[in-house]
């Protein structure tokens, strides 16, 4: 596993501490993070802060010359909702370290010619595991069910 990946499930595993779902995220450009973020829903009462959503936040405002340069790394399969921003700023290749707990907008994603690596990290799919076993009821309202 990269650095970067590492980068996005420490993330996770801050949001975990937090009380927050445990889904982590870093923006990558030219192999510096410029955002990293994750899943703030519970932590800020937010409705949109997914982990993607988070890094992109904390990347702040970029060229759209940096996002077209940048990867995402992210814990889990991106939603909808972040499958949408990583179109906007024309992401062009993300890295998911898991979609077996959630298989995300992926076929979107490439259909719209995003690279889309899955790496099957098992740290990644225990920590989501665990997670949904223990709170079923907030990943369900996370993932809108």
């Amino acid at each position: 596993m990269d650095d970067f990946m590492r980068a996005a499930i420490e993330e996770a595993r801050q949001g975990l501490a937090e009380g927050g779902i445990p889904i982590g995220s870093v923006i990558v450009h030219r192999g510096h993070i410029i955002g990293r973020g994750h899943n703030r829903r519970v932590q800020q009462g937010s409705a949109i802060l997914h982990g993607e959503m988070d890094a992109f936040e904390n990347a702040g405002r970029q060229p759209a010359s940096v996002y077209a340069e940048s990867v995402l790394y992210t814990t889990l399969s991106p939603c909808a909702m972040c499958s949408g921003a990583i179109l906007l700023y024309k992401i062009p290749r993300i890295i998911v370290g898991e979609n077996r707990t959630f298989m995300g907008e992926e076929d979107l994603l490439r259909a719209r010619g995003v690279q889309v690596d899955v790496l099957q990290d098992e740290d990644c799919i225990a920590m989501m595991r665990e997670f949904i076993a223990a709170r079923p009821k907030l990943w369900n309202e996370d993932i809108g069910t």
